[in-house]
């Protein structure tokens, strides 16, 4: 597959967020990553969606690096422990196989407990892509306070989840434990914007509030 990066160097030296910074945006037909070259992971994921769902099969779809040399990689994650969780979710692409490959890349996932990713991100994943059917959703997920690593990965000791409603401005925002607890808690944005520092980027850029 032609590789699709579009790298922008942000001007502004580098934005912190909990001593990383977002590096590069990396601009995909159905998906952008603020990404860290420190983490080798994204810090998040932005996309539009609606009337997600579909059809194609995910079974020989793999993660790759796309040509990112400072992506994560398959060895970081193997026998970590943790899951390649996605972030744009491959499920919200399924009505198109293409769209739904490019959610495999490195750069659109951070590593995940297998009790979060397969359990209660998994269960907002479903309800949002429920809510699409009827209305375009803003959809901004990623991770913060990455205090351990696996291989030369980092890993969020907190994933989160903001959902828009672009017809009625209202927004959802769900805070998720990287751990194996498989509990969350729906907080309000200013509560969550507060906790992230790249919270005030997320705002400006997206018209959150």
């Amino acid at each position: 597959m032609k590789k699709i990066i579009t790298t922008v160097v942000l001007s502004i030296a580098s934005i912190l967020a909990f001593s990383q910074t977002i590096d590069t945006i990396i601009t995909t037909p159905i998906y952008k990553s603020y990404f860290s070259y420190q983490t080798h992971t994204p810090l998040f994921v932005s996309y539009l969606l609606y009337k997600g769902g579909g059809d194609c099969s995910r079974k020989k779809m793999r993660f790759t690096t796309n040509g990112l040399k400072q992506s994560a990689k398959a060895k970081d994650y193997k026998n970590s422990g943790y899951d390649i969780g996605h972030l744009a979710n491959a499920e919200d692409f399924a009505n198109n196989c293409e769209k739904e490959k490019l959610t495999f890349y490195f750069y659109n996932a951070l590593p995940q407990k297998p009790k979060l990713n397969r359990g209660c991100w998994s269960k907002i994943e479903a309800q949002v892509r429920e809510e699409s059917q009827t209305d375009s959703l803003l959809i901004i997920c990623g991770g913060f306070q990455f205090n351990s690593k696996i291989g030369k990965t980092s890993v969020p000791a907190s994933c989160f989840k903001i959902v828009k409603n672009i017809s009625t401005r209202t927004v959802k925002c769900y805070l998720f434990p990287n751990n194996d607890s498989n509990t969350f808690e729906e907080i309000a944005l200013s509560q969550l914007l507060q906790k992230i520092s790249f919270g005030n980027i997320l705002d400006k850029e997206y018209k959150l509030q």
